[in-house]
């Protein structure tokens, strides 16, 4: 069975070791629904450097990816700790001083490779969201490899040809699955996109109705739309 034909059949959900948001999907999917985590299939996906850029347009592909402006980004890093504060979670927002997302997210194949890609994923996490340590060093990357048992080599998956196609088969998963921002999850035809959406996803996964509630840990406050011309309906 072609992988592409299996990806159409499994559940599955693509994350970012970049995103903040993947980063509260992947918490509370191990914390409460660990068994759906155990279910679906992982794929990674994230902003490509130039050669894969270069490949992927020799596939035909090109992802919904551009710079993030300053206004998102300062948006991004509020509502974040505004989610984290509401978690009880502690932040140490990272500085990302020359972003090369290929180190971390080849690295996480390679360890996947040797079955310890979950291990990984946690590990990077953690390095970036409780420590602010730089994911697109290779020195950091080297530190979760070591704690893992692993190579600290692994920290080179970025040169490995090998592991560059399997990149840019993950990244060509995303583009077919319309995947345009992460978290995304998908359960036969139907799409899920954000972090507020893991229990409409898990509901999906268990086969249970959802309930309709959001996973986000605060609620806006109910009000009414009033119309541009002042009048209520």
């Amino acid at each position: 069975m072609s992988s592409v034909h299996r990806r159409k059949k499994h559940p599955r959900w693509y994350f970012s070791l970049r995103s903040p948001y993947s980063w509260f999907a992947y918490r509370d999917l191990s914390e409460k629904y660990p068994d759906v985590l155990d279910r679906i299939e992982w794929i990674p996906y994230w902003e490509p450097d130039e050669e894969l850029t270069r490949l992927l347009a020799e596939a035909g592909v090109t992802l919904p990816v551009m710079p993030m402006h300053r206004s998102k980004n300062f948006y991004i890093l509020r509502d974040a700790r505004r989610w984290a504060h509401a978690r009880g979670w502690q932040v140490t927002w990272p500085v990302d001083r020359a972003p090369h997302w290929e180190v971390s997210h080849l690295a996480y194949l390679a360890a996947e490779e040797q079955g310890l890609g979950r291990q990984f994923v946690d590990l990077a996490y953690r390095a970036r969201w409780n420590k602010g340590l730089d994911l697109s060093e290779r020195a950091t990357i080297g530190g979760i490899a070591h704690e893992l048992g692993l190579d600290p080599a692994i920290a080179d998956s970025v040169d490995d040809p090998g592991l560059r196609k399997r990149g840019v088969d993950c990244l060509v998963a995303a583009y077919h699955d319309d995947a345009f921002g992460v978290p995304f999850f998908l359960h036969g035809r139907e799409a899920y996109w954000g972090a507020e959406r893991v229990g409409a996803f898990v509901a999906a996964v268990r086969g249970e109705v959802w309930d309709g509630a959001s996973d986000a840990p605060f609620h806006a406050s109910s009000f009414t739309a009033i119309p541009e011309d002042g009048r209520t309906a």
